[in-house]
Order: C-alpha cells, then sequence, then structure tokens
C-alpha cells in the first residue's frame, strides 16, 4: 500500500510590516486591546503589484530548495486560498505556468481558513490511489485586499502569507488520518462580500464576522475534532508532539491544546507576527517549525483549522 509523507515545507511573508501601533494610527483601536483579544501584535501585507500567485510562487520555491526538488517532479497541484488572483484561472494554473511545472491536475480549494487541511487530504487521497507521486499543496493568501478599515474588529486580524508542502509517494505512512466537516448553517457568521450587500464575490468584498458568535462555534467545534482525531486512532490525550493550529485567536489555540492536554511549550504560534493569513496560517506555521528545528523527523503532527463556512478539519502526520 502506498501512503504520502512531507518532503519539504516552505513559506513566504511579503515584506511590508504593520504593527498595531501603527494601526492605532488609522484605526479607533489600542495594541493592548489588540493584544489582550488575540495575541496579534503584528501582521504582513503585500506590496501593490503582488497577487496571491506571487505568494504562493515564493513558498513554493522556498520548499523546492530545501528538499532540492525540481519543480518538473510535481505531478499535483492545490492551491488553498479564498483571495484568488481572479475568477479563473485558478491560482493552481497561474502557479503551474510561472514555476515551469508540466502539465497535471492543478486547482484551487475555496474553504477559507481550513483550506490547507483540506488540500493536504485531497493531495494524500490522490497519492494512495497513485494518481499522483509528488504533489505541491499551498495555502496562500492575500486578506488585507479584503479588510474594511473602518471596522475596527476585523481589520486588525488579518494578514498576507503563503506556505507550501510537497508531499510523496511513500512506503511508510505520514499523512495518518485525516478528517473534514462543514455546516453551512453558519455561513453568514463569517463573510467576505460586498459593502452594497449585493454578494457579488468580486466586486470589492469585505469581510464581516459576528466575533463573539463565531468564537463560541470555534470552541465547541474544535474540541469535538479534536477528541474524534484521538478517539478515531486510539490516541491519549498528550500524545501528540506537536499541535500546528490554525493562527486566528490565541484563547481559541490555548482552548484546544488544553482539550489535548498539551502545553503550550508544544503549541506552535506565529498569531504574533503574522496574524491570520486564512488558508497560509497552517503551512506557515508548520513551515516555521520544521526551519528552526523544533518539529523532528519521526514525530506526531495534528494539524488544525476552522474558518466561514464553517468549514473545519485536521491532518494527523507522522513527519
Amino acid at each position: 500500500m502506498k501512503y504520502s509523507k512531507i518532503k519539504s515545507t516552505g513559506s513566504y511573508l511579503p515584506p511590508k510590516v504593520v504593527t498595531n501601533q501603527d494601526l492605532e494610527k488609522i484605526v479607533d483601536t489600542t495594541d493592548e486591546w489588540i493584544v489582550s483579544r488575540t495575541g496579534i501584535r503584528e501582521r504582513h501585507f503585500a506590496l501593490d503589484d503582488q497577487f496571491t500567485s506571487d505568494l504562493a510562487v515564493e513558498a513554493s520555491l522556498d520548499a523546492f530548495k530545501k528538499g532540492n526538488i525540481d519543480p518538473k517532479s510535481i505531478d499535483l497541484i492545490i492551491v488553498a486560498t479564498s483571495s484568488p488572483d481572479m475568477p479563473f484561472p485558478n491560482v493552481g494554473c497561474i502557479i503551474q505556468e510561472k514555476l515551469g511545472i508540466p502539465p497535471c491536475p492543478a486547482f484551487s480549494v475555496e474553504t477559507a481558513c481550513s483550506g490547507f487541511v483540506y488540500g493536504v487530504n485531497l493531495a494524500d487521497n490522490f497519492i494512495r490511489l497513485g494518481q499522483a507521486k509528488r504533489a505541491l499543496v499551498v495555502g496562500a493568501e492575500l486578506m488585507g485586499r479584503y479588510l474594511n478599515w473602518s471596522d475596527r474588529s476585523t481589520c486588525v486580524l488579518f494578514g498576507d502569507g503563503a506556505g507550501a508542502v510537497i508531499l510523496d509517494q511513500s512506503d511508510e505512512p505520514g499523512v495518518i488520518y485525516s478528517h473534514l466537516n462543514a455546516d453551512g448553517r453558519y455561513r453568514k457568521l463569517l463573510e467576505a462580500k460586498s459593502l452594497d450587500g449585493s454578494g457579488n464575490a468580486h466586486l470589492n468584498p469585505t469581510i464581516t464576522m459576528k466575533g463573539n458568535e463565531v468564537f463560541k462555534v470555534a470552541v465547541k467545534t474544535l474540541e469535538g475534532l479534536v477528541d474524534k482525531v484521538l478517539e478515531d486512532n486510539n490516541l491519549e490525550k498528550g500524545s501528540i508532539d506537536w499541535l500546528v493550529p490554525h493562527q486566528a485567536n490565541l484563547r481559541i489555540i490555548a482552548l484546544t491544546a488544553k482539550r489535548l492536554q498539551i502545553p503550550m511549550e508544544r503549541v506552535v504560534l506565529t498569531i504574533e507576527k503574522t496574524a491570520n493569513t486564512s488558508a497560509a496560517t497552517v503551512p506557515i506555521a508548520l513551515d516555521m517549525a520544521v526551519t528552526d528545528g523544533r518539529i523532528k523527523r519521526g514525530q506526531l503532527i495534528l494539524l488544525e483549522a476552522f474558518g466561514a463556512g464553517f468549514t473545519w478539519g485536521a491532518n494527523l502526520i507522522r513527519f
């Protein structure tokens, strides 16, 4: 039986850094308010001439370099994003051309913040079925383009960035288990739609969120998610080496870690420096922990995320 295993990781953060102090000058907010409620101190925003595909290309090139991988060996491309360059072609096809990857399946996944864990599950299934041998999975977002700077409850939360992994066919399990789910009944609690209410996704879409309601559902949903991961894999609480969570809110992350009985020292955190980069948060955090040596080969890793839709999911990985 064939499995998929992470060969290498990569990430990219655009050069423009905006701190909470910078936001104090343009929004009715304070550093103390933002940090106490979210854990965010700064975020990165793309330059005016950068698009989501540009960020995705940089993260992919980083993964190619770290894994000493030829882009021409990729035979599957999946990009998780809610902020594509354009309605079509999809970002997967755009980066395929930019990276010089030969013809192969290339598509995007639009499940907001949980998009990357959805993408990993999809790539794993392709590889297990023998439909691919080496997959590039990217999470890339330009959330800064969707912000309403008069809404202080949302504009302080998000940033831009991209992360990537390369999954190889393997005789040993790497991606051990995935679980995906969604519940559209909550879709109106977190949306990106035009301010005129038309719902046109490409007419200046702007993020709107009912924060307290989202927080409550996210906490409850993630509690159920981590319980299911442990139960389905006969794992004891505390047995996971590293939690790599979606970086939306430090309080939500802490509650999830508590549910898993994992100390915060074994939770990968990037939220302070990157804010919420939606589908890019998990691969960025994973790459940073792999690059600095915290995550090592053979360790058991849990990736988890919750996003608009609502959608949610997890990947249990033997790195």
